[in-house]
């Protein structure tokens, strides 16, 4: 059994990959993005409309996906295999 991290998480790889409880796993993404962005993103943590900075990467990636179905209907959400972390 993989080790279980204190906040729940198991490490299934020494560096990029996670999974959480329920086998729902994490892969780490590594991206470059404009300063003033990963501000305004610090932003929306601190002030506590995220809780980190990959979850609001992850809350802004599902929206860009669920904005892509809704333009081009090829799979419905109930077919998305991941869970709302």
């Amino acid at each position: 059994m993989e080790p279980v991290l204190s906040d729940g998480w198991h490490r299934s790889q020494p560096c990029c990959r996670l999974v959480l409880p329920g086998n729902v796993s994490m892969e780490r993404v590594t991206l470059r993005i404009p300063k003033q962005q990963i501000e305004e993103v610090e932003e929306m943590v601190d002030t506590g409309q995220f809780p980190n900075r990959s979850e609001a990467i992850r809350s802004a990636v599902r929206e860009m996906l669920n904005d892509h179905d809704e333009a081009e209907p090829r799979r419905s959400n109930s077919d998305r295999n991941w869970a709302k972390v």
